[in-house]
């Protein structure tokens, strides 16, 4: 099993970072955990463009590259088991998944092979392996980081954010993936409390999280919450089967089979289930925007349960939670590990409007120094 494409073996100066096998880096092969990708990769001749401030910090002695890490393969899946190139080992517990799709990203930072990892989050990819290794992980509004030089999934829905054990390592991914960035905004005086149908103990570590940040927390129901999670599944996975399209023909054996037989059901998505889902998209919108007139957050689970066993994989869809909401709306979250009554953590979710990742890291400092035991 293996948490790592590639690993440099060069000295490691100031921070270490991986970055998930998806984003170029130059003079290495982009394998987006695939196979068939590898077969036909060769070196990238440029940085992705969101590799500019790693590369600068890196000159600078203050960042190094730690390697490309491993993927749930073509980054379409929630599991991080990849049979093709191994699956990186949950540090939190070897018996259980490590969450996908950006499985070697949040491997890397639990076992602190890395200080910071880049991942990418399409439906929920940093933030579920971040949930299931009980690291954090920060999933940034739509087109706020370029995606120059990232093997695209479904580009409508596509982000690239940090990861890292903590809030101060999330402010720091975000440092290098966007020079200048800060800070600046205050916590959250109002967050609306979205209930979702999740064990009662992780229920109970959201909700004790929150009390012990002292905000002003309101149950409020999003109308629709499952047809607007179905509607962002059916963009997301018809974006994938287009972006793919020449990959479901590769030789038998060449992409796992879990893979090929979603991108292949994803290419029959009928026009009308397109069209309705893109108008519940539009709705969906237009609720969360009047919503942020009265919260300044959003907060629930990050997954509806805790991680399963390896071989109970198959369950990861029935606890997804609502991750993929995020991703519909092309707004940032957060995802943080809080403590809860069981054997390993849970995770508590943040959403903020556009722009807003400042907001959601000043919350998550207080959230993590409330919850700090």
């Amino acid at each position: 099993m293996s948490t790592w494409i590639v690993r440099d073996g060069g000295p490691a100066r100031g921070l270490r970072v991986a970055v998930k096998d998806v984003i170029d880096v130059a003079g290495l092969p982009t394998t987006a955990g695939c196979r068939a990708v590898a077969r036909m990769a060769a070196p990238a001749v440029a940085d992705a463009s969101c590799l500019a401030g790693l590369r600068a910090a890196a000159g600078a002695g203050r960042a190094s590259l730690a390697g490309k890490t491993n993927l749930h393969e073509l980054a379409f899946g929630i599991t991080g088991i990849n049979p093709a190139f191994g699956t990186p080992v949950n540090p939190l517990d070897s018996a259980l998944v490590p969450g996908g799709s950006s499985s070697g990203s949040a491997a890397a930072v639990g076992a602190g092979e890395a200080d910071i990892a880049y991942g990418t989050d399409t439906g929920g990819s940093i933030r579920i392996p971040a949930a299931c290794c009980g690291i954090a992980g920060l999933k940034t509004t739509w087109g706020r980081i370029p995606l120059d030089g990232v093997w695209p999934l479904a580009p409508s829905f596509d982000t690239v954010g940090p990861m890292a054990r903590d809030i101060a390592g999330l402010v720091a991914g975000m440092e290098l993936l966007e020079p200048g960035f800060q800070v600046l905004a205050s916590p959250p005086a109002r967050v609306g409390r979205i209930p979702l149908d999740a064990d009662p103990v992780v229920d109970a570590a959201v909700d004790a999280a929150l009390a012990a940040a002292g905000w002003q927390v309101v149950p409020v129901e999003l109308a629709g919450l499952g047809a607007s999670s179905t509607a962002a599944l059916t963009l997301l996975e018809h974006e994938a089967a287009r972006s793919n399209e020449t990959l479901m023909r590769a030789s038998p054996g060449e992409i796992g089979a879990d893979v090929l037989a979603r991108l292949r059901l994803a290419a029959t998505i009928p026009a009308d289930a397109i069209d309705a889902a893109r108008r519940e998209r539009d709705r969906c919108r237009s609720e969360l925007a009047r919503l942020w007139e009265r919260f300044d957050l959003l907060a629930l689970p990050t997954l509806a349960g805790f991680p399963p066993a390896l071989k109970d994989a198959s369950v990861m869809p029935a606890i997804r939670g609502a991750t993929v909401l995020a991703n519909l709306v092309g707004v940032p979250s957060l995802a943080l590990p809080v403590p809860a009554r069981a054997a390993l953590p849970a995770s508590i979710q943040l959403i903020g409007p556009a722009g807003s990742e400042d907001r959601l890291l000043a919350a998550g400092a207080v959230l993590e120094l409330a919850t700090r035991g």
